[in-house]
């Protein structure tokens, strides 16, 4: 994982995200996930602190590995991403737009996170670790 800097701070904040289609229909095919993924690149373009590891689709839900800064709030990122790929994959497939003719979108309301962190253990050890000095070595020259 990679440490990455603000103004004021230094971060290692990754999450695995979750959400599903409307109603849990199955459209997320190959080629549906080509242009849902062409949307995750422009939304970044825009938002350059985002950044996305990996990103699947099970047919009916999206799993995605990101990297969110401390200055945005995680449901601001995901909003951010439903948003713009609705209205991006309505508009490049008809039989999308036709589906959820309600226009509430086609994401299902909420998603699922979780941290992708370091290890728990070597955290412990870490904290553990303040305050310690560690012995000087020697160093032989021959």
């Amino acid at each position: 994982m990679r440490t990455m800097s603000l103004n004021h701070s230094a971060y290692k904040l990754q999450y695995h995200l979750v959400w599903g289609t409307k109603y849990r229909y199955k459209w997320l095919k190959p080629y549906v996930l080509a242009e849902l993924r062409a949307s995750f690149r422009a939304s970044l373009r825009k938002y350059p602190t985002l950044h996305i590891f990996e990103n699947n689709s099970d047919g009916d839900h999206v799993h995605i590995q990101i990297e969110i800064p401390p200055n945005i709030a995680i449901s601001d990122a995901v909003a951010i991403l439903k948003r713009d790929s609705s209205i991006h994959l309505q508009k490049k497939f008809k039989f999308i737009r036709e589906m959820y003719l309600d226009k509430d979108g086609i994401w299902s309301v909420g998603y699922f996170v979780s941290s992708v962190g370091i290890n728990e253990e070597q955290v412990k050890k870490y904290i553990e670790w303040q305050g310690k000095k560690e012995k000087p070595q020697k160093q032989r020259l021959f």
